[in-house]
């Protein structure tokens, strides 16, 4: 198993991956291989040279940053693409595609996929005045950096970019804000293609009405938050909703295809007030953490986490 080193100061989002490797070791080995885990950094040399050596059966990739930078994600997949060891999940290509916000947007659009608008300079000044954008990491997911704060109006999205960037550092971009219902749609390999599990709605319970309705950090990764308590995931859904599930669906198999996702994916949606689906993000290794969306998306389909396991496992690329 090969994931990212960690710093000792390493935030809750970088330090779920602990969770993910000690899970999904513990799943293989009930499946009844040999494990060995491997963390690896920027220097990748030494990984290199332990994997020439040991030249395992295959590599179950859970590299999501590497340094605490996601977009050094493709990384590992590019280790294992050079030495030759099959692997796990999305090739390198499709992790850069899909890890950088703004390259996948704009692949989204040029196959009329709809994905909100975005602004990658440091205004919106051509969008209209009183227009709401949610101000994002081009590179790092998990929510990093997004806060109620992060909704802001057109006037001041020149100042939060600036804002943002002073902070935490990196690449920020501006997204036209939908305010809607949120969906989270998963997919895992199956011989004919992906398979599509069942659908989860992100809720906004009890939310005043001057606050955003978004799912940032604090709902992600402070789990006695306001954010986090009252964001629940449901699979519940009226008849009224089939029409609206089963185009989520479609949408995210195309995405699934534009993006070459392979082993499991998961397709991160808004829908509107008039009920028209906008794509945020598609995540090409989306968590693994038994308690996360992918697993409890399993879970509704009928798979227990193992077998969910060895579904991905089923799918190893060959290099």
């Amino acid at each position: 198993m090969l994931y990212g080193a960690l710093a000792e100061d390493a935030l809750p989002d970088e330090q779920d991956v602990l969770i993910e490797v000690e899970a999904v070791a513990s799943a293989l080995k009930r499946l009844g291989y040999a494990v060995a885990t491997l963390s690896v950094s920027l220097n990748l040399d030494a990984a290199r040279a332990r994997l020439q050596q040991q030249r395992p059966a295959f590599v179950f990739n859970l590299v999501e940053s590497l340094d605490g930078r996601g977009r050094f994600c493709p990384l590992g997949a590019a280790l294992l693409e050079e030495t030759m060891v099959p692997y796990t999940g999305a090739s390198s290509t499709a992790l850069f595609m899909s890890s950088s916000k703004l390259l996948a947007k704009r692949l989204l659009r040029l196959c009329d996929i709809d994905t909100p608008d975005w602004r990658a300079d440091t205004s919106a000044s051509e969008a209209a005045a009183g227009d709401r954008w949610i101000i994002k990491s081009v590179w790092e997911h998990a929510s990093i950096g997004i806060d109620d704060q992060s909704v802001v109006d057109t006037r001041y999205v020149s100042e939060m970019l600036a804002a943002r960037r002073e902070r935490l550092g990196g690449e920020w971009f501006a997204e036209q804000y939908v305010d809607g219902r949120e969906f989270n749609i998963a997919l895992i390999d199956n011989t004919n293609g992906p398979q599509v599990l069942p659908p989860a709605e992100i809720q906004f319970k009890d939310f005043p009405s001057h606050k955003p309705r978004i799912v940032g950090y604090a709902a992600k990764w402070q789990l006695d938050s306001f954010e986090s308590v009252h964001t629940p995931r449901t699979f519940n859904f009226g008849a009224h909703d089939y029409p609206l599930l089963k185009t989520l669906g479609e949408i995210a198999g195309r995405c699934w295809s534009l993006l070459e996702c392979r082993g499991y994916a998961r397709v991160d949606f808004r829908v509107d007030e008039a009920g028209r689906p906008w794509v945020l993000e598609v995540n090409a290794n989306p968590c693994l953490a038994p308690d996360a969306g992918f697993a409890a998306a399993g879970r509704r389909a009928g798979f227990s986490y193992d077998e969910v396991i060895e579904r991905i496992v089923n799918h190893v690329s060959h290099p």
